[in-house]
């Protein structure tokens, strides 16, 4: 059984997805200054998860231009959303292949970065992309109602996917 912060991880990319359905990929490239678009938010997602979870703990890097495309300070974009989607999917499938091997131990750990300790650990920047997900779900969710989209999905959605439970390992 997964971690529970890998469960919560889980959760909050599952509404964070939940709050996207049926955005076309034109809605996705409007941006409503100063906000991003929702297809940057996508891929911004996607490249924090490929940094941590598969560059920082794996050495691998699947999307090697995202990080220019939709990273932290660069200028801002309006990729095509479905294209930010193929790649939020595949480094979610690939980072959940590790992630489901941490134990509360390995979340204690620090990972190196060209030879130097990161300054938080596994289970910090855990955290840190969890509440990531949930700023970019209130965004994006914004954009949505400016897009004049009507019926959006409550948050949060169904805890049954990710109830509280003792921590065992």
């Amino acid at each position: 059984m997964a971690h529970l912060l890998v469960t919560q991880l889980r959760f909050a990319r599952s509404e964070f997805a939940r709050g996207l359905e049926g955005v076309t990929d034109e809605e996705g490239q409007v941006r409503f200054m100063p906000m991003n678009c929702i297809s940057w938010m996508v891929g911004h997602l996607a490249n924090q998860e490929q940094r941590y979870w598969l560059m920082l703990a794996q050495g691998k890097t699947l999307f090697p231009g995202l990080n220019d495309l939709v990273g932290y300070h660069k200028p801002a974009s309006t990729p095509a959303l479905d294209e930010m989607w193929v790649a939020w999917r595949a480094i979610t499938a690939e980072a959940d292949a590790y992630l489901e091997t941490l134990t509360a131990m390995d979340l204690l750990v620090t990972y190196t970065l060209k030879g130097k300790p990161v300054t938080e650990s596994t289970g910090t920047l855990m955290l840190r992309n969890i509440y990531h997900y949930w700023f970019h779900t209130g965004e994006a969710s914004a954009v949505r109602q400016f897009l004049g989209h009507t019926n959006l999905p409550e948050f949060v959605g169904d805890m049954n996917q990710a109830p509280f439970r003792l921590e065992r390992d």
